[in-house]
């Protein structure tokens, strides 16, 4: 790839877009205020982003009932860990850099909420115990210490009309469940078939 064009500097960054008006800056907040902490309240997915010691990233999703992250006295996050593939990608990376990002969804929500903070995983078992759903406790959760947050406007969500059904692609074969057929090294049609089958009964039996 050519260089030629290859924004450089901040300089050239805003050359292109633009430099932020003051107004925005002041939307960036030390602390949740009240519309942030109802955001939280009604938002059923987020998206975290940690860092290993390498500075690599990882994102992953989390999600459950709306209102599922708890926000405590101190205005810090909670956040329930549920069974999931074991590999803890993000866990391990909280364990050597707690930084952490956070960016909180919500339906018909066009805006989103984020937040940057410091992570610590924990197993309180009396916490754990208040994020209980379908009668299982949490199996742990972590605590996030808020240092920023802002919510973001609703352009992207705009443009990618994720609220309207009636744009969404009406396929339901799974694409993930090909993907794992393919790992798994599944070939014929009725193999693939098998695999989407196994994927979704762990959708069924084993969300808790």
């Amino acid at each position: 790839m050519s260089d030629e064009h290859l924004i450089k500097d901040v300089s050239d960054l805003e050359a292109v877009i633009g430099a932020p008006v003051e107004f925005i800056r002041r939307k960036i907040l030390l602390a949740l205020d009240e519309p942030m902490k109802e955001f939280i309240r009604v938002s059923p997915l987020l998206f975290m982003a940690t860092t290993d010691s390498d500075g690599a990233v990882d994102i992953s999703p989390k999600g459950d009932p709306a209102g599922f992250v708890q926000i405590d006295e101190a205005g810090d996050l909670l956040i329930p860990e549920r069974p999931g593939n074991r590999l803890a990608l993000g866990f391990r990376n909280v364990l050597r850099n707690g930084n952490i990002g956070l960016i909180f969804v919500a339906p018909n929500q066009r805006e989103t909420l984020r937040v940057k903070g410091v992570a610590t995983l924990h197993r309180d078992p009396g916490v754990l115990e208040q994020m209980r759903v379908n009668g299982k406790p949490a199996l742990m959760y972590t605590h996030v210490r808020v240092k920023e947050c802002f919510i973001h406007c609703g352009k992207a969500l705009v443009r990618s009309q994720l609220w309207r059904p009636d744009t969404w692609n009406t396929a339901e074969r799974s694409i993930g469940g090909r993907q794992l057929a393919s790992v798994v090294g599944a070939r014929s049609e009725e193999e693939i078939r098998q695999s989407a089958s196994r994927l979704e009964k762990q959708y069924r039996d084993g969300l808790y």
